[in-house]
Protein backbone atom coordinates (compact mmCIF):
# COMPACT_ATOMS: atom_id res chain seq x y z
CA UNK A 1 0.00 0.00 0.00
CA UNK A 2 0.73 3.38 -0.88
CA UNK A 3 0.21 4.93 2.13
CA UNK A 4 -0.81 3.79 5.65
CA UNK A 5 -2.36 6.72 8.42
CA UNK A 6 -3.41 6.11 11.86
CA UNK A 7 -5.80 8.31 14.31
CA UNK A 8 -9.34 9.25 15.38
CA UNK A 9 -12.25 10.74 13.09
CA UNK A 10 -15.23 12.27 14.36
CA UNK A 11 -18.59 12.61 13.33
CA UNK A 12 -18.05 16.40 12.66
CA UNK A 13 -21.28 18.61 13.12
CA UNK A 14 -21.27 22.55 11.48
CA UNK A 15 -24.23 24.95 11.29
CA UNK A 16 -25.93 25.51 8.12
CA UNK A 17 -24.80 29.50 8.95
CA UNK A 18 -21.86 30.85 10.19
CA UNK A 19 -21.81 32.32 13.76
CA UNK A 20 -21.88 31.38 17.40
CA UNK A 21 -23.35 27.57 18.07
CA UNK A 22 -25.45 28.91 20.86
CA UNK A 23 -27.59 30.69 17.65
CA UNK A 24 -27.85 27.35 15.45
CA UNK A 25 -30.83 25.52 14.39
CA UNK A 26 -29.70 23.15 11.64
CA UNK A 27 -26.28 21.30 11.03
CA UNK A 28 -24.60 19.52 8.16
CA UNK A 29 -22.79 16.28 9.18
CA UNK A 30 -19.50 15.84 8.13
CA UNK A 31 -16.55 13.65 8.80
CA UNK A 32 -13.13 14.87 9.88
CA UNK A 33 -10.41 13.69 10.93
CA UNK A 34 -6.93 14.68 10.90
CA UNK A 35 -4.97 11.17 9.49
CA UNK A 36 -8.15 10.21 7.30
CA UNK A 37 -7.79 13.96 5.44
CA UNK A 38 -4.49 12.55 4.09
CA UNK A 39 -5.71 9.33 3.31
CA UNK A 40 -8.68 10.94 1.31
CA UNK A 41 -6.09 13.19 -0.21
CA UNK A 42 -3.82 10.45 -1.57
CA UNK A 43 -7.19 7.94 -2.56
CA UNK A 44 -8.57 10.90 -4.67
CA UNK A 45 -4.93 11.35 -6.36
CA UNK A 46 -5.15 7.89 -7.26
CA UNK A 47 -2.96 6.37 -4.75
CA UNK A 48 -3.55 3.05 -2.45
CA UNK A 49 -4.36 4.61 1.06
CA UNK A 50 -5.28 2.65 4.07
CA UNK A 51 -6.29 4.12 7.72
CA UNK A 52 -6.33 2.33 11.05
CA UNK A 53 -8.54 3.79 13.93
CA UNK A 54 -11.23 2.49 16.27
CA UNK A 55 -14.98 3.16 15.85
CA UNK A 56 -18.32 3.35 18.15
CA UNK A 57 -20.65 0.60 16.97
CA UNK A 58 -22.82 3.32 16.31
CA UNK A 59 -24.55 5.51 13.59
CA UNK A 60 -21.39 7.92 13.78
CA UNK A 61 -19.17 4.89 13.21
CA UNK A 62 -20.79 3.50 10.70
CA UNK A 63 -20.90 7.40 8.98
CA UNK A 64 -17.41 7.20 8.81
CA UNK A 65 -16.57 3.94 7.56
CA UNK A 66 -19.15 4.51 4.58
CA UNK A 67 -18.04 7.58 3.71
CA UNK A 68 -14.16 6.62 3.54
CA UNK A 69 -14.98 3.55 1.68
CA UNK A 70 -16.43 5.73 -0.95
CA UNK A 71 -13.70 7.25 -1.07
CA UNK A 72 -11.39 4.65 -1.74
CA UNK A 73 -9.60 4.15 1.79
CA UNK A 74 -8.61 1.27 3.09
CA UNK A 75 -10.69 0.99 6.29
CA UNK A 76 -10.15 -2.89 6.68
CA UNK A 77 -7.84 -1.86 9.80
CA UNK A 78 -10.42 -0.14 11.80
CA UNK A 79 -11.48 -1.86 14.68
CA UNK A 80 -15.82 -1.27 16.01
CA UNK A 81 -16.11 -0.98 19.60
CA UNK A 82 -18.99 -2.16 21.13
CA UNK A 83 -18.56 -0.31 24.26
CA UNK A 84 -17.38 3.22 23.38
CA UNK A 85 -18.78 5.63 21.17
CA UNK A 86 -17.74 7.48 18.51
CA UNK A 87 -16.20 10.79 18.88
CA UNK A 88 -17.99 14.09 17.76
CA UNK A 89 -17.12 17.44 17.66
CA UNK A 90 -18.91 20.59 16.89
CA UNK A 91 -17.46 23.12 14.49
CA UNK A 92 -18.27 27.20 14.35
CA UNK A 93 -17.28 29.97 12.24
CA UNK A 94 -17.11 33.43 14.52
CA UNK A 95 -17.35 36.88 13.10
CA UNK A 96 -14.46 37.49 10.99
CA UNK A 97 -13.92 34.00 9.67
CA UNK A 98 -12.34 32.77 12.90
CA UNK A 99 -13.13 28.80 12.86
CA UNK A 100 -13.56 27.11 16.71
CA UNK A 101 -14.11 23.85 16.99
CA UNK A 102 -15.95 22.02 20.53
CA UNK A 103 -14.35 18.10 20.76
CA UNK A 104 -16.45 15.76 22.40
CA UNK A 105 -13.75 12.90 22.21
CA UNK A 106 -12.76 11.84 25.66
CA UNK A 107 -13.43 8.62 26.52
CA UNK A 108 -14.10 8.04 22.89
CA UNK A 109 -13.51 4.41 20.91
CA UNK A 110 -10.55 5.92 19.53
CA UNK A 111 -9.35 6.66 22.64
CA UNK A 112 -8.78 3.13 23.03
CA UNK A 113 -6.16 2.52 19.58
CA UNK A 114 -4.42 0.11 19.56
CA UNK A 115 -2.89 -2.13 17.19
CA UNK A 116 -3.76 -5.22 15.90
CA UNK A 117 -2.88 -8.06 13.46
CA UNK A 118 -4.65 -6.16 10.74
CA UNK A 119 -3.22 -3.17 11.45
CA UNK A 120 0.58 -4.39 11.87
CA UNK A 121 0.40 -6.13 9.03
CA UNK A 122 -1.29 -3.10 6.87
CA UNK A 123 1.37 -0.92 8.37
CA UNK A 124 4.58 -3.74 7.32
CA UNK A 125 3.28 -3.07 3.52
CA UNK A 126 2.98 0.50 3.34
CA UNK A 127 5.82 2.81 1.66
CA UNK A 128 4.96 5.19 3.97
CA UNK A 129 3.02 5.82 7.05
CA UNK A 130 1.97 9.28 8.01
CA UNK A 131 1.41 10.01 11.73
CA UNK A 132 0.35 13.24 13.83
CA UNK A 133 1.08 15.02 16.86
CA UNK A 134 -3.02 14.49 17.59
CA UNK A 135 -3.39 10.95 18.40
CA UNK A 136 -0.51 10.05 21.35
CA UNK A 137 -2.58 13.22 23.53
CA UNK A 138 -5.96 10.93 23.34
CA UNK A 139 -4.05 9.12 26.06
CA UNK A 140 -1.68 6.50 26.41
CA UNK A 141 -3.07 3.47 24.94
CA UNK A 142 -2.70 5.92 21.60
CA UNK A 143 0.78 6.99 22.25
CA UNK A 144 1.75 3.99 22.43
CA UNK A 145 0.09 2.70 19.00
CA UNK A 146 1.92 5.55 17.75
CA UNK A 147 5.56 4.24 19.00
CA UNK A 148 4.85 0.57 17.54
CA UNK A 149 3.42 1.89 14.61
CA UNK A 150 6.57 3.80 14.39
CA UNK A 151 8.87 0.60 15.21
CA UNK A 152 6.82 -1.10 12.66
CA UNK A 153 7.36 1.36 9.77
CA UNK A 154 11.48 1.17 10.65
CA UNK A 155 11.91 -2.16 10.84
CA UNK A 156 9.64 -2.78 7.41
CA UNK A 157 11.42 0.25 5.49
CA UNK A 158 8.49 2.41 5.40
CA UNK A 159 9.24 6.12 5.44
CA UNK A 160 7.83 7.97 8.54
CA UNK A 161 5.91 10.92 7.57
CA UNK A 162 4.87 13.46 10.62
CA UNK A 163 3.13 16.61 11.05
CA UNK A 164 2.58 18.00 15.01
CA UNK A 165 -0.93 18.94 14.50
CA UNK A 166 -1.05 20.66 17.94
CA UNK A 167 -4.11 20.51 19.33
CA UNK A 168 -3.88 22.82 22.80
CA UNK A 169 -7.39 21.71 23.79
CA UNK A 170 -6.26 18.02 23.71
CA UNK A 171 -2.88 18.44 25.47
CA UNK A 172 -4.29 20.55 28.12
CA UNK A 173 -1.96 21.60 30.64
CA UNK A 174 -0.03 17.87 29.68
CA UNK A 175 3.89 19.11 27.96
CA UNK A 176 3.20 18.41 24.30
CA UNK A 177 6.78 19.47 23.42
CA UNK A 178 8.75 16.80 24.07
CA UNK A 179 6.75 13.78 23.16
CA UNK A 180 5.90 15.67 19.59
CA UNK A 181 10.19 16.74 18.95
CA UNK A 182 10.60 13.07 20.20
CA UNK A 183 8.20 12.11 16.96
CA UNK A 184 9.67 14.64 14.89
CA UNK A 185 13.14 12.82 14.94
CA UNK A 186 11.67 9.43 13.91
CA UNK A 187 10.32 10.73 10.95
CA UNK A 188 11.89 10.89 6.93
CA UNK A 189 9.48 14.01 6.39
CA UNK A 190 8.19 16.17 8.59
CA UNK A 191 5.41 18.79 7.79
CA UNK A 192 4.76 21.46 10.10
CA UNK A 193 3.12 25.22 10.27
CA UNK A 194 5.52 27.66 10.47
CA UNK A 195 3.57 28.73 13.72
CA UNK A 196 4.21 25.05 15.32
CA UNK A 197 7.92 25.05 14.69
CA UNK A 198 8.27 27.81 16.70
CA UNK A 199 6.44 26.67 19.48
CA UNK A 200 8.25 23.31 19.28
CA UNK A 201 11.76 24.98 18.42
CA UNK A 202 12.05 28.58 19.19
CA UNK A 203 12.91 31.02 16.65
CA UNK A 204 15.37 28.62 14.22
CA UNK A 205 15.75 29.56 10.84
CA UNK A 206 14.87 27.07 8.58
CA UNK A 207 18.06 25.56 7.98
CA UNK A 208 18.59 25.90 11.72
CA UNK A 209 15.67 23.94 12.05
CA UNK A 210 16.58 21.07 9.52
CA UNK A 211 20.04 20.68 11.01
CA UNK A 212 18.55 20.32 14.19
CA UNK A 213 16.04 17.80 12.89
CA UNK A 214 18.40 16.09 10.80
CA UNK A 215 21.19 15.71 13.39
CA UNK A 216 18.48 13.59 15.47
CA UNK A 217 17.21 11.83 12.98
CA UNK A 218 16.15 10.54 9.55
CA UNK A 219 15.13 13.50 7.97
CA UNK A 220 14.94 13.84 4.18
CA UNK A 221 12.55 16.57 3.40
CA UNK A 222 10.87 19.50 5.74
CA UNK A 223 8.11 21.47 4.90
CA UNK A 224 7.27 24.95 6.57
CA UNK A 225 3.56 25.34 5.72
CA UNK A 226 2.69 29.20 6.20
CA UNK A 227 -1.34 29.40 5.30
CA UNK A 228 -1.73 32.20 2.68
CA UNK A 229 1.73 32.94 2.13
CA UNK A 230 2.74 29.46 0.64
CA UNK A 231 5.82 27.41 2.30
CA UNK A 232 8.89 26.52 1.84
CA UNK A 233 10.10 22.65 1.53
CA UNK A 234 14.29 22.10 2.09
CA UNK A 235 16.50 19.28 2.15
CA UNK A 236 19.96 19.08 3.21
CA UNK A 237 21.28 20.10 -0.02
CA UNK A 238 17.74 22.05 -1.35
CA UNK A 239 15.72 24.83 -0.51
CA UNK A 240 12.54 26.48 -2.18
CA UNK A 241 10.19 28.70 -1.76
CA UNK A 242 6.42 27.35 -3.27
CA UNK A 243 4.04 30.69 -3.82
CA UNK A 244 0.21 29.99 -2.82
CA UNK A 245 -1.66 29.16 -5.41
CA UNK A 246 -4.65 31.34 -6.23
CA UNK A 247 -7.45 30.09 -4.68
CA UNK A 248 -11.12 31.71 -2.75
CA UNK A 249 -11.10 30.88 0.86
CA UNK A 250 -14.02 29.65 1.87
CA UNK A 251 -12.71 27.44 5.06
CA UNK A 252 -9.28 26.76 5.84
CA UNK A 253 -9.80 23.76 8.00
CA UNK A 254 -8.38 21.02 5.97
CA UNK A 255 -6.07 22.65 4.12
CA UNK A 256 -2.57 21.70 6.25
CA UNK A 257 -3.72 18.09 5.48
CA UNK A 258 -4.51 18.33 2.17
CA UNK A 259 -1.26 19.74 1.41
CA UNK A 260 0.33 16.73 3.50
CA UNK A 261 -1.43 14.38 1.18
CA UNK A 262 0.09 16.28 -2.19
CA UNK A 263 3.77 16.16 -1.08
CA UNK A 264 3.65 13.04 0.14
CA UNK A 265 2.23 11.65 -3.08
CA UNK A 266 4.53 13.51 -5.09
CA UNK A 267 7.22 11.58 -2.98
CA UNK A 268 5.46 8.75 -3.89
CA UNK A 269 6.26 9.59 -7.60
CA UNK A 270 10.01 10.32 -6.85
CA UNK A 271 9.10 13.94 -8.09
CA UNK A 272 11.42 16.57 -7.58
CA UNK A 273 11.66 18.56 -3.95
CA UNK A 274 9.84 21.92 -5.75
CA UNK A 275 7.09 19.79 -6.90
CA UNK A 276 6.22 17.98 -4.08
CA UNK A 277 5.48 21.50 -2.64
CA UNK A 278 3.78 22.46 -5.55
CA UNK A 279 1.88 19.50 -5.08
CA UNK A 280 0.79 20.31 -1.79
CA UNK A 281 0.56 24.14 -2.62
CA UNK A 282 -2.47 23.45 -5.10
CA UNK A 283 -4.15 20.50 -2.67
CA UNK A 284 -3.82 22.56 -0.24
CA UNK A 285 -5.51 25.65 -1.41
CA UNK A 286 -8.26 24.05 -3.59
CA UNK A 287 -9.42 22.34 0.03
CA UNK A 288 -10.51 26.13 1.53
CA UNK A 289 -12.47 26.81 -1.47
CA UNK A 290 -15.25 24.01 -0.05
CA UNK A 291 -17.09 23.72 3.86
CA UNK A 292 -16.23 20.57 4.88
CA UNK A 293 -12.46 18.90 5.66
CA UNK A 294 -12.10 16.88 2.02
CA UNK A 295 -14.96 18.63 -0.24
CA UNK A 296 -12.26 20.77 -2.23
CA UNK A 297 -9.53 17.89 -1.98
CA UNK A 298 -8.81 16.88 -6.16
CA UNK A 299 -8.62 14.17 -8.48
CA UNK A 300 -5.36 13.87 -10.27
CA UNK A 301 -6.77 15.17 -13.63
CA UNK A 302 -7.92 18.21 -11.46
CA UNK A 303 -4.72 18.54 -9.57
CA UNK A 304 -2.85 18.42 -13.21
CA UNK A 305 -5.02 21.06 -14.87
CA UNK A 306 -4.34 23.16 -11.67
CA UNK A 307 -0.32 22.81 -12.37
CA UNK A 308 -0.54 23.68 -16.09
CA UNK A 309 -3.09 26.38 -14.77
CA UNK A 310 -6.08 25.57 -17.22
CA UNK A 311 -9.76 26.44 -16.59
CA UNK A 312 -11.85 23.78 -16.80
CA UNK A 313 -15.07 24.23 -19.14
CA UNK A 314 -18.10 23.07 -17.60
CA UNK A 315 -20.50 24.05 -19.87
Amino acid sequence: MDLVTMGETMAAFAPEEDGRLRYASSFRLRVAGAESNVAVGAARLGFSAGWISRVGADEFGQKILRELRADGVDVSAVAVDEDRRTGLLFKETRPGGETAVTYYRAGSAASALSLDGRAREQLRGARIVHLTGITPALGESCAQAVREAVSIAHESGAAVSFDPNIRRKLWGSRDFVFPVRSLAVQAVYVLLGREEAELLYGPLSPRELFGALARCGRLRALALKDGARGALVLSREELHEIPPFPCACVDPVGAGDAFDAGFLCASLEGLPLRDCGRWGAVLGAKATETRGDTDGYLSRRELEACLRRETEITR
